[in-house]
């Protein structure tokens, strides 16, 4: 019989009691875990262990699931840093809300019934979408496609969860966005007018991010990829059999896209300008 704390490492470091009952393990074999500091009680009948994650914990002892940016993140889904602040508890349809020290949570109500832990993919993106900009929404939610998160069923509850206003931010969502930064420019440049093909392949030089105006290839190195010489090599060969065929390729990062956008769109647009000549 698997130990209190063996359980909740299992059910990602915090659950109630009575889940916790389910396997075996009494409330007795509880609280003399909680004596011995093995786990840490956090409120009448929810249980932690002392390693849990503080927001996770603090969700918890408010009465429900971390949900919204952080709980994407942990999920792996990539979300813009810097927008989401405090700690987001998804209480259900109607669930009560409980008093606890440093509160400072923000309670999202939807459909359904929140446990502790975790809240699903598809609940935290309906509830980001409240919290977050447009453009960081839009971005985990390529990004959750793109890691097979979000089935067909859980797409159509997003739609039908979110206003009439995102209908074209989900019309717009593609499954092989292969970065966050990648979902951000398309997004900026579809508000700019400028349409792209996605993901195109071109004989001699492989699949690129993205071509505009037939011509113009943009690729988009995140913070995490393309270092090292090797790489960079790599890339250089490919911009040059590139313009042995005709086309100019433009490289941001992620300090260009994400904190100097404008000299992003400053070299964007001449490059088109160019390509349609």
């Amino acid at each position: 019989m698997l130990a209190p704390e063996d359980l909740l490492s299992r059910f990602g470091g915090v659950a109630r009691g009575t889940h916790l009952q389910q396997y075996g393990c009494t409330r007795w074999r509880l609280s003399d875990a909680v004596a011995r500091g093995r786990i840490r009680r956090v409120r009448p009948g929810v249980f932690a262990l002392p390693s849990a994650d503080r927001k996770l914990v603090l969700a918890a002892a408010h009465g429900g699931e971390l949900t919204c940016a952080d709980a994407l993140r942990a999920h792996g889904v990539w979300v813009l840093p810097g927008e989401d602040d405090g700690v987001h508890v998804w209480l259900g349809r109607a669930g009560r809300p409980h008093a606890h020290r440093d509160c400072g949570c923000v309670v999202h109500h939807s459909p359904g019934t929140a446990k502790v832990g975790l809240a699903a993919v598809p609940t935290a993106l309906i509830h980001a979408y409240r919290c977050l900009s447009e453009e960081s929404f839009f971005a985990a939610y390529e990004s959750a496609w793109n890691r097979r998160l979000l089935s067909a069923s859980d797409r159509s509850r997003i739609r039908d969860a979110l206003p009439r206003a995102a209908t074209w931010m989900l019309d717009l969502a593609r499954p092989d966005a292969q970065s966050g930064l990648e979902s951000l420019l398309r997004f900026r440049l579809h508000l700019l007018g400028i349409r792209l093909d996605c993901q195109v392949g071109i004989p001699g030089v492989g699949r690129v991010d993205f071509v505009a105006a037939g011509r113009l290839i943009i690729e988009v190195d995140g913070r995490e990829n393309h270092a090292g010489a090797e790489r960079r090599h790599s890339d250089l060969r490919r911009d040059v059999a590139a313009s042995a065929l005709g086309y100019e390729t433009l490289r941001f990062d992620y300090a260009l896209v994400v904190h100097d956008w404008d000299a992003v769109v400053r070299a964007i647009l001449p490059a088109i300008g160019r390509a349609g000549a």
